[in-house]
Parts: structure tokens; sequence; C-alpha cells
């Protein structure tokens, strides 16, 4: 609204000045700082989405070290480094791969949705058979950013981690793995890839953000 505010304006001022034949160079000069000024003092910030993602950012401190205290870092861990590896990314970054016999970038941000699915699953109950809905790219952040939000909220009210099991459907047959096999398997490989999507974009010519700082969990100003 104000950009139109703005152009409605900067038109009147024009055809103020056509209509009265203003021709003088000091005249010009004072209207287009007049102008400048103007749109300097209405610059519109960009604009985000209405339903922030989560993970823009990794939160306080847990107030102690317990078990699904760290499990809970290392997943927002991983969401702050997915969040921002997979941030504006374009169609060119998207169907970039770095050998024939390799993963798309797309490719690979649909295996981390997997993984994260598989991490859901864990907490629900659920068997994981490595199926998976078919997601634009935009969807495919939000469901993965939202899957790991879930399993982070489920940790705070998890007391042993002993009781999760992971279940995975493979070749027909249901095999059952300990907590322990989340830690160096789904969660692991996830941020392994993490680096692979931005290994990939800075290869596509689209580098990530070097204001990320994923030590403080912050994006710096």
């Amino acid at each position: 609204m104000k950009k139109i505010i703005l152009l409605t304006i900067i038109a009147t001022i024009t055809f103020s000045c056509n209509n009265n034949s203003i021709e003088t160079n000091s005249a010009s000069s004072e209207e287009v700082t007049a102008v400048e000024i103007l749109i300097d003092s209405t610059k519109i910030p960009p604009q985000t989405n209405s339903q922030q993602l989560p993970f823009q950012e990794i939160g306080a401190y847990p107030k102690d070290y317990s078990s699904t205290n760290v499990i809970s870092r290392m997943i927002e861990g991983l969401g702050y480094r997915f969040y921002w590896a997979s941030e504006s990314l374009t169609e060119k970054d998207l169907n970039y791969k770095p050998s024939d016999d390799s993963r798309s970038t797309i490719e690979v941000l649909e295996h981390i949705y997997g993984l994260s699915l598989a991490m859901k699953y864990t907490f629900e109950g659920k068997v994981y058979d490595f199926s998976q809905e078919k997601y634009t790219y935009n969807e495919l952040r939000e469901h993965t950013l939202k899957n790991l939000e879930f399993v982070k909220n489920q940790l705070q009210t998890t007391e042993d981690l002993s009781k999760l099991t992971i279940q995975l459907n493979m070749g027909g047959e249901t095999m059952s793995f300990p907590f322990w096999n989340m830690i160096n398997g789904p969660i692991s490989d996830a941020l392994w890839h993490c680096g692979q999507v931005v290994m990939n974009r800075r290869a596509s010519g689209n580098p990530l953000n070097p204001k990320v700082n994923v030590f403080v969990g912050k994006t710096m100003p």
C-alpha cells in the first residue's frame, strides 16, 4: 500500500511539473532531491511469510544437560542448518548436481525430508516404510522444519529415550532398532546432507548467507 501511495505522489509531482512547464535546472534538482528523500523515508522491508517457519535461529540453552535436552539441542542445530542451507534456492540451484550419478539438490532436500519423517514416526510409534509424498521446494522446507519442530517438542515431554523404538519396513519386513540408531542414523545423516546442500548451492552460484553462524545459532545483522 505504501509503495502504491509513493508512486502516486511521484506521478503527481511529475505531472504537475510537466503541466506547469517547469524547465529550470534548479527546480528540477530540488524536485529530484525531494523525491529521493521521500523514497528513502518510506523504504519497505522485504515481506515475510505470515506463518514463520521454525529454526530461523536456535533458542536459549536448556536448563540442564539431560539426555533429552542434549538430543533436543542437536535437533535445533539440525533445524537451523537446514533452514539456512535450503533458504532462497532458485530453480537452477534445485536442479544442480555435481555429477551425473549424484543426487540433485532437490533430491537431497527430499531425502532430508524423509529422514525427518522417520524421526517423527519414531515419536508417534509408527512404522516408516520409506514412502513419502511428492512436494514442491517450499512445501519440502515447511514440512521438514515442522517435522523437526515436532520432534523437538516431543523430546521436552520424553523422560526415557530407551522407551522409543525406530521401526522400519524393509522389504516387507518390520525391523526395530533402539533410539541409539536415531543418533548415528537419521540425525547424523540429515546433518551430513545439509552440508551437501550448502556445497551444491555454492557450486551453482548461490552461496549460503555469510552471516549465518552455526556456532551461536544466530544470523548476524
